[in-house]
C-alpha cells in the first residue's frame, strides 16, 4: 500500500492538490493506495507523554505500518514543510524507520526549492528512512481554479508517485508486477 499524507490544514490547499494527483495515477496503474488527510484526522501536539495515546495517532501508526512507500504532500512555511507533517513524524517516530519516502511541496515562490532538505535528512538520519530521489516542488503558478494547470507539474507527480512505488515494493521485496 501506497500512503500519501495532506499535511495541509488550510481548506484551498494547492499541496492537497498534489497528493490528489498522485493518488489518482496510483490507482489508475492499479496500486493500493491509502490518503491520510490531516484535515480529517485531527492530531494532538507532541507533548512527549499522552499525545501518543491519541486515537488518532495510533490509526496513523497503523497506515504507516502497513505502508510499503510514503510520499509527504506539504505546503512549504518559512522555509520549511508545515508544522502538520513534522508534528505527525514526532508522534509516530519510529513508523517511519526503514520506510521509503517521497515529497511533494507547494509554495509561493522559488526561493525555498531546497527547504524540504531538512526533513529529508532528519527522516534519514533519526529513521533510516529511504528518500526518493526526485521530489515535486510546486509554486503558485502551477495551480488554478482548485486543480494543477502546469502540465510538467502534473506530469512530475506522476513520475514520484510511481517511482516511489516501484521503490517501496523492491525495498519491501514484493513483486513488482
Amino acid at each position: 500500500m501506497i500512503l500519501i499524507i495532506s499535511s495541509s490544514l488550510r481548506s484551498e490547499s494547492c499541496s492537497r492538490l498534489l497528493a490528489q494527483e498522485a493518488q489518482r495515477v496510483l490507482e489508475q496503474e492499479r496500486h493500493t493506495v491509502a490518503l491520510l488527510d490531516l484535515r480529517d484526522t485531527p492530531l494532538p501536539l507532541c507533548d512527549g507523554d499522552s499525545a501518543y495515546q491519541h486515537p488518532n495517532v495510533a490509526r496513523v501508526g497503523e497506515l504507516l505500518a502497513q505502508a510499503d512507500a510514503v510520499l509527504v504532500a506539504t505546503p512549504i512555511y518559512n522555509y520549511d514543510a508545515n508544522a502538520a507533517v513534522k508534528n505527525l513524524i514526532e508522534l509516530t517516530g519510529s513508523g517511519w524507520e526503514d520506510k521509503v519516502v517521497g515529497f511533494l511541496c507547494a509554495a509561493g515562490g522559488t526561493a525555498s526549492y531546497m527547504s524540504i532538505m531538512s526533513l529529508a535528512n532528519s527522516l534519514m538520519l533519526d529513521f533510516r528512512s529511504v528518500i526518493v530521489p526526485r521530489f515535486v516542488y510546486a509554486t503558485s503558478d502551477a495551480f488554478a481554479g482548485g486543480r494543477i494547470v502546469d502540465k510538467t507539474v502534473g506530469r512530475r507527480v506522476g513520475e514520484l508517485a510511481l517511482a516511489a512505488a516501484r521503490l517501496g515494493l523492491s525495498w519491501r521485496g514484493q513483486s513488482l508486477e
